[in-house]
C-alpha cells in the first residue's frame, strides 16, 4: 500500500473508500507516534537545559563544579542594612603594650637633633616607649631524664628507677612537638612532607613522616574520653545538624557523615551514605531532639526525633525555578520564608515561638503560595503504570515537598531554637573537603577514620574558643579537653 503523503490528488481519487480509511488510520497513528516522540525530546531538552542552568548559586552543586566561568554571586537573604566591617561597639583587636617587656633596648641621645649641642652630661628627663612583638628563634629544649640505679642490699640485684610513661625510648620527641605535628597536618592540612619540613624550619629538627603517623594514632587513643563525651552530648542535644558528603578512600567512594552543634562536632566515614551508615554511627538512632538536615529521605526513616529542613536549599531551588521556569510563585515563596526569618530574628530573646494568630497568618500565606504553585504546575495526565515513581518537573517536585512537609519547612517558625538553615553542618564539612582537595584522597580507611577523630576533637576545641595546640598537648599528657 503506497504511503498517504506520496499520493497526489488524481491518485487519491482512484482509491476506494476502504483503502482511504486505512491510509488515514495509518497517518493518524504516525502522527500520534511523532507527537509522543516530540514530547519525549522536549522533556529531554528541558532536562538538559535545567542541568546547564544549575550552578552553586541556584542549586546544591558545589562551587568547584561551576568551572572557569563563575556565576555572579548574589545573597539569597537580602541586605541587612548595616555597613560592612566592624559594627559600632565592637571592641576590635590590636596590640597593647605590656607592663614588663622580656627584653629592653635603650637608645641614648648624645647630640641635639635641633641645634647639634653636646648632650653627654645632660640627665634624661624621661623616655618614649615602643614595644615590638616578635617570635624568638626556635630551637628544641632537651630534657634529660636520669633513672637512678642502686644495688639492693637484700637480694643483691641492681634496681633501677622507672622512667615516665612517655619516655619510652633513649631519644624520643616530647608531647608538644608531637602536638605540633598533629596540628600542622590535621588542622592546617599540610601534607606529610611539608609538615616535616615546617617543623624542621621552625625548630631545626626535621622528623620522619612516620612520627606524624604514630603521633596521630596515639592522639586518637588519648582523646577517646573527649570523643565519647562529644557523641553522647550530641545524642542528648535539643537541636543538632546532620549532613554527608562524598569522600575518596582507598580508591573508592565513601561518605563523610557529620553531626554537629555550635559547640560540638563529630565526623565519621562509612562506605554507605544512607540508613546503614547512620545506624552504624549510632547518633541519629538515639537522638530525640530536632534534626536539621537537607530533606534527604534517609533521614526521615528515623521517627525517634523531629525533623527540620534546611531552607537555604529551598531558597536556591526557588531561585532556579524562578529563573529557569519564570514562575512567580517561587519568588513569592522565597520572599515569604525570608520575611518569617526576619521576624523570628527580631523577636524578643525570651520568646520561643509566636502567638497562635501570628502562626496562623504565616501558615495561610504559605498555603496560598503553594496553591498558586500547583495552579502553575498542574498534575500531568495519568500515564500507563510503570515501575518506580512517575517523572515530574523540578517545580512540581519542590511543590510536593513544600506541601507534604510543611511542618519541617517551617520548623524554625514554630520553635525559635531551630535555625533557618543547615549552614552549621555545611561549614563543618567544608574543611574536610579542603583536605580532600589537598591530598586527593585517603589511601586507607584507617587513615580516614584517624583524620575524622582528630578533626572532631579539634573542631570542638575551636568552637569553645580554646587554643588548639594546647588542647592537643593536654591530650598527649593524659588530660584531653572534655566538653561539658
Amino acid at each position: 500500500m503506497p504511503p498517504l503523503t506520496g499520493l497526489d490528488r488524481e491518485q487519491l481519487d482512484k482509491l476506494d473508500k476502504e483503502t482511504l480509511i486505512e491510509l488515514l488510520l495509518m497517518a493518524l497513528a504516525r502522527i500520534d507516534q511523532l507527537e509522543k516522540q516530540v514530547a519525549e525530546q522536549a522533556a529531554t531538552i528541558q532536562k538538559l537545559e535545567d542541568q546547564l542552568a544549575k550552578n552553586s548559586r541556584n542549586s546544591s552543586k558545589p562551587p568547584s563544579s561551576d568551572g572557569l566561568k563563575k556565576p555572579k554571586t548574589r545573597s539569597l537573604r537580602g541586605k541587612s542594612g548595616r555597613r560592612s566591617g566592624g559594627q559600632e561597639g565592637h571592641p576590635g583587636q590590636t596590640l597593647i603594650q605590656v607592663e614588663e617587656a622580656d627584653h629592653v633596648e635603650a637608645h641614648g641621645l648624645e647630640i641635639c637633633p635641633h641645634c647639634g649641642a653636646d648632650l653627654h652630661g645632660v640627665a634624661s628627663a624621661g623616655c618614649e616607649r615602643r614595644q615590638v612583638f616578635d617570635v624568638p628563634p626556635g630551637r628544641l629544649q632537651v630534657t634529660e631524664h636520669q633513672a637512678a640505679i642502686k644495688p639492693c642490699p637484700q637480694c643483691g640485684q641492681q634496681a633501677k628507677a622507672e622512667f615516665p610513661a612517655d619516655v619510652s625510648q633513649p631519644v624520643p620527641y616530647g608531647p608538644r612537638f608531637k602536638a605540633l605535628a598533629v596540628y600542622f597536618h590535621h588542622y592546617q592540612l599540610l601534607p606529610w612532607a611539608r609538615t616535616c619540613e615546617t617543623l624542621g624550619d621552625l625548630y631545626g629538627h626535621q622528623p620522619a613522616e612516620e612520627l606524624i603517623q604514630r603521633a596521630s594514632t596515639a592522639f586518637v587513643e588519648k582523646s577517646e574520653p573527649a570523643l565519647a563525651a562529644i557523641r553522647q552530648q550530641l545524642m542528648d542535644a535539643d537541636v543538632a545538624h546532620f549532613d554527608e558528603t562524598g569522600l575518596r578512600v582507598a580508591g573508592k567512594l565513601h561518605w563523610l557523615h557529620v553531626v554537629c552543634t555550635w559547640l560540638l562536632t563529630y565526623y565519621a566515614v562509612h562506605a554507605k551514605r544512607g540508613q546503614e551508615a547512620m545506624r552504624d554511627h549510632g547518633i541519629l538512632p538515639a537522638f530525640r531532639g530536632n534534626a536539621v538536615h537537607d530533606h534527604w529521605a534517609s533521614y526521615l526513616q528515623f521517627d525517634n526525633c523531629n525533623h527540620s529542613f534546611c531552607n537555604a536549599h529551598h531558597l536556591r531551588e526557588l531561585q532556579f525555578v524562578s529563573e529557569q521556569y519564570q514562575q512567580e510563585w517561587a519568588q513569592e515563596m522565597a520572599g515569604l520564608l525570608l520575611d518569617i526569618k526576619a521576624e523570628v530574628d527580631a523577636a524578643p530573646a525570651e520568646w520561643t515561638t509566636w502567638p497562635p494568630q501570628r502562626l496562623a497568618y504565616f501558615e495561610q500565606r504559605y498555603d496560598e503560595v503553594v496553591a498558586a504553585g500547583f495552579q502553575a504546575n498542574p498534575q500531568p495526565p495519568t500515564a500507563p503504570k510503570k515501575r518506580g515513581r512517575p517523572k515530574q518537573s523540578p517545580p512540581k517536585n519542590l511543590l510536593d515537598r513544600l506541601h507534604n512537609h510543611k511542618p519541617q519547612v517551617l520548623a524554625f517558625m514554630y520553635d525559635f531554637r531551630i535555625p533557618f538553615d543547615n549552614n552549621q553542618a555545611e561549614r563543618d564539612v567544608r574543611m574536610v573537603k579542603v583536605k580532600q582537595k589537598v591530598s586527593g584522597a585517603f589511601r586507607t580507611l584507617s587513615g580516614a577514620e584517624t583524620f575524622c577523630a582528630i578533626r572532631s576533637y579539634i573542631s570542638t576545641v575551636r568552637k569553645h574558643g580554646l587554643n588548639v595546640i594546647d588542647a592537643i598537648n593536654d591530650a598527649f599528657l593524659g588530660a584531653p579537653f572534655v566538653p561539658t
